[in-house]
């Protein structure tokens, strides 16, 4: 990831310094900086989706705990029954319940990892968007550039230039329409 951040900002350096004698010929450069994190966190659209993937887990771990106390059940039946099991029985039912131990960790992990690529394909639909808004405002409002806060490595930036209440209020906007 650090490589893609330096990257990031040589490409940003170069565009900004090859802007330069352009700024001083014309009009002055005009940059704009959104934080992609602060719109997923106060947006309307952001703050559905965060709703939706608690619902989510909620739902997921709800599902777990019923099965995990479908084993604790096993577990204790279990060891009720070991006095009185043959040994060949014993074997049978701890092989079965460790099956199905298995299959409990195997359902963790695969909830585990519907949740991520929910939550993933949710940042990327909200990036789309929230691009496209930047892309359309540039455009409009004349900035030189746009960059992201996070990931262009922006260090400093004068409280002026950051656009994100700009843009949360046009993807705020959008959602609603529904596009």
């Amino acid at each position: 990831m650090k490589l893609k951040h330096l990257f990031i900002a040589t490409i940003i350096c170069l565009s900004i310094s090859g802007l330069a004698p352009a700024a001083f010929s014309a009009d002055a450069v005009k940059i704009g900086v959104i934080d992609f994190e602060r719109i997923m966190k106060e947006s309307s659209a952001g703050k559905m989706n965060q709703k939706a993937l608690n619902t989510k887990g909620m739902e997921l771990k709800n599902k777990l705990e019923k099965e995990k106390q479908q084993l604790d059940a096993i577990s204790q039946s279990f060891e009720k029954e070991a006095l009185v099991l043959s040994d060949e029985k014993k074997r049978e039912k701890e092989r079965d319940f460790r099956n199905q131990v298995e299959d409990f960790r195997i359902k963790q992990q695969d909830y585990a990892n519907e949740l991520k690529n929910l939550e993933i394909k949710m940042i990327n639909d909200m990036q789309k968007a929230v691009y496209d808004i930047a892309n359309e405002l540039g455009e409009k409002e004349k900035y030189t550039i746009i960059i992201e806060k996070k990931n262009a490595g922006v260090i400093y930036i004068a409280e002026p230039v950051d656009i994100t209440d700009i843009v949360i209020k046009k993807y705020n906007d959008a959602t609603a329409r529904g596009n």
